[in-house]
């Protein structure tokens, strides 16, 4: 069972390798479009979760973008992004437990001019991960502090984005390659060890946009799939260097009904371990729904 997600995910980077025919009507793909999409949407999902996460009311991941540019024709762009991700529990008072706190900032760098539909983009992003907590990181009898354990750590993400315009398909894609570094030294000392250290993340989405018309008007897309991987190096918990216990999956598929303005549905597949700070060391295999922003224009 393992390996379906592997293939799943093999056969959509097939399908988008292939590439559609140009034309001068084609809207550009510029850095303001490109960061859109790798920072990702804000979500919150519905008390639905199948699978072994702990019984949740919610999931919220908040994804406000702050844009640093000179002008609009600028290849070179800053993102100020104060994300918070967020989970209410289906207990007694329902408590939100040590939230995410993942502050960064992002540089993006247009590497080829942005009229041509096919562009690659390098990208750095410098950013913090806590909980805001300052308890002990293990409680009496050994186990993690879930609930007050002082999580904290600093990471850069050095990547490159390359972007293609499919007219065949009236689809946007975007195919992401990055490697996430926390140094030693800016981390937790309790994570050494338990915590992967080096990530190589790759991410493949699809924007499908409705058929065209006469107008000019930019437009949301009517779906949207993305699927992502990431790959854990370094010391994790005594696993062998190929172990798939060290591979990470997540499928996304997105909907944009025409009477909603600026949200839209989707339903995600994750395979892997937790993110979400102090649970790190739980391993997740979930499917979920909600609602997701989309402010994307093509």
């Amino acid at each position: 069972m393992k390996t379906f997600p592997i293939l799943l995910l093999g056969s959509i980077f097939i399908a988008l390798s292939s590439t559609g025919q140009e034309t001068e009507t084609t809207p550009e793909i510029g850095p303001a479009v490109i960061s859109q999409v790798n920072q990702g949407n804000s979500y919150i999902t519905a008390p639905t979760d199948i699978g072994n996460i702990e019984p949740l009311w919610f999931e919220g991941n908040l994804i406000p973008n702050f844009y640093i540019r000179q002008s609009k024709n600028s290849r070179l762009m800053g993102v100020l992004t104060p994300q918070i991700i967020i989970r209410m529990y289906q207990e007694k008072s329902y408590p939100v437990r040590t939230p995410s706190y993942m502050p960064q900032i992002t540089i993006y760098y247009l590497l080829k001019n942005k009229t041509d539909v096919r562009t690659q983009s390098f990208f750095m992003r410098f950013a913090h991960h806590s909980n805001g907590q300052d308890g002990d990181f293990y409680l009496e009898n050994g186990e993690l502090n879930l609930k007050s354990g002082d999580f904290a750590t600093n990471f850069f993400e050095p990547g490159l984005i390359l972007t293609n315009v499919n007219k065949r398909l009236n689809a946007y894609q975007f195919y992401k390659s990055s490697v996430e570094i926390h140094p030693p030294v800016s981390s937790s000392e309790e994570l050494d060890g338990i915590y992967s250290m080096v990530r190589w993340h790759n991410a493949i989405s699809i924007f499908k946009l409705p058929p065209e018309d006469n107008n000019n008007l930019k437009k949301n897309a009517n779906i949207s799939l993305k699927g992502e991987t990431t790959w854990m190096f370094g010391k994790l918990n005594n696993l062998k260097g190929t172990s798939f216990d060290r591979l990470n999956l997540s499928l996304t598929f997105y909907f944009h009904p025409k009477f909603l303005e600026d949200i839209g549905l989707f339903v995600q597949y994750y395979h892997g371990l937790d993110y979400y700070n102090m649970y790190f060391s739980h391993r997740l295999d979930v499917l979920r729904f909600g609602i997701m922003t989309e402010k994307l224009r093509f």
